[in-house]
């Protein structure tokens, strides 16, 4: 179901007359490859939520309790994704993305088959270790296939595994583990990671590692303020489509009085959006990283801030989590501004820039949290998704003012 579905995105992207090296055959199969791994990645970061009930249940403990495995899954990725970057730096690609879904179908093996909760919460660490350096080595493999003007879009087309795994994998794994118990929508996720290991190790190019890279040359982007700018924007203006995205159910039963089975409808709806969204910005980052950037974070404030009023009808709230959906085509936009400024340490970066979308992940919820706990309905979480997205915008006006000041004094 999702070979169909992304082979037919993929097709349907790369029969434009101005885009001739994205159409190369196998190009896109490397592409697929590639996406396959983010389409595994998405579904069991967002899948381990939507089954989180049948866990606690059989490990016999509450939901808050069980969430704890969703945390330790986001931490992996936060403590993974640099640790993993910087020591690799000498490894060459394919031989480093190949041990990364080793490593991600060995975690979601053992967490199907966790005895208990306390060993659940180290085999969810260990799936999250790799999730952010994949994601990085996976972008940079797939913008060096084609020309520097075109990079984005192909980016984005490996971002079109995530974004299917909302429409598709997401709910495939949770009806899976409704009807066969929730192991097994984990054990899903690992059998498609190791069908990704041999697409990758049939169709992934292997060029040899640089010479020149080192630890400390993946270290530098740490010095880069505009590198730091940029994963800020990401971490806060994302915090807030997570803010509501968490809620969004409660919102449909609670203030919608939407029908239960409507739920993985909406879901579903959020999913279409970010594959739209995602593409729509694959396209504009390669026309300017930053006026897009700012364009993608505007748009969402103003969209999220409507959320309260349209949650009322559900004819209203239907489109508005679509455009909401569209605003985590941000993601491919952040990518692509932070290959512009990160030297020799674009791994690094990439891989960080995952962190910071895990940051969003906890801020979000947590905010709309703060919300509901001080006595407003779930549907004005909206009204504090969209002063977060502002505050994305907030440091992305830094981080415009502070390059071209940068600008000005090397042309003084």
């Amino acid at each position: 179901m999702f070979a169909i579905a992304l082979s037919c995105s993929l097709y349907m992207s790369d029969t434009a007359p101005d885009n001739p090296a994205i159409r190369s055959h196998r190009t896109v199969w490397v592409l697929f490859a590639l996406a396959m791994g983010t389409f595994v990645l998405g579904t069991t970061e967002f899948a381990s939520m939507s089954l989180l009930p049948y866990m606690a249940a059989d490990f016999k403990v509450s939901q808050p309790e069980a969430g704890r495995a969703i945390s330790a899954y986001a931490l992996g990725v936060v403590v993974g994704s640099p640790v993993i970057t910087v020591l690799s730096a000498r490894m060459p690609r394919r031989a480093l993305l190949l041990g990364l879904l080793l490593l991600i179908g060995i975690g979601n093996s053992l967490s199907a088959i966790a005895p208990s909760l306390g060993w659940m919460l180290i085999f969810r660490f260990l799936s999250g270790v790799p999730h952010g350096a994949y994601f990085g080595g996976a972008m940079l493999m797939a913008a060096s296939l084609v020309p520097k003007q075109q990079r984005a879009r192909a980016m984005s087309k490996v971002i079109l595994g995530l974004t299917i795994a909302t429409i598709v994998g997401v709910p495939f794994a949770t009806g899976i583990g409704q009807t066969l118990g929730w192991r097994w929508g984990l054990g899903i996720v690992a059998i498609l990671a190791w069908v990704t290991i041999v697409l990758v190790k049939l169709y992934a190019p292997d060029p040899p590692a640089k010479r020149d890279a080192s630890p400390m040359s993946e270290l530098n982007a740490l010095r880069n303020r505009q590198v730091w700018l940029t994963l800020a924007t990401g971490a806060i203006g994302f915090g807030g489509i997570f803010c509501t995205y968490t809620y969004l159910a409660s919102t449909l039963i609670d203030v919608t009085h939407a029908a239960a089975p409507l739920i993985p409808v909406m879901l579903a709806v959020f999913g279409v959006g970010t594959t739209v969204g995602n593409l729509a910005c694959g396209w504009a980052a390669d026309q300017s990283p930053m006026r897009s950037a700012g364009c993608s974070l505007l748009f969402s404030a103003i969209v999220l801030a409507c959320y309260p009023v349209a949650a009322q009808q559900f004819w209203l709230l239907v489109p508005l989590v679509f455009l909401i959906g569209c605003g985590v085509g941000l993601s491919a936009i952040l990518q692509t501004r932070l290959m512009d400024i990160a030297d020799d340490a674009q791994s690094l970066a990439g891989a960080m820039l995952q962190s910071s979308f895990n940051i969003a992940n906890a801020i979000g919820p947590w905010v709309g949290g703060m919300v509901i706990a001080d006595g407003f309905t779930v549907a004005d979480t909206g009204y504090a998704a969209s002063a977060l997205t502002l505050g994305g915008l907030v440091m992305w006006a830094w981080s415009l003012f502070d390059a071209r000041r940068a600008g000005r004094q090397v042309a003084a």
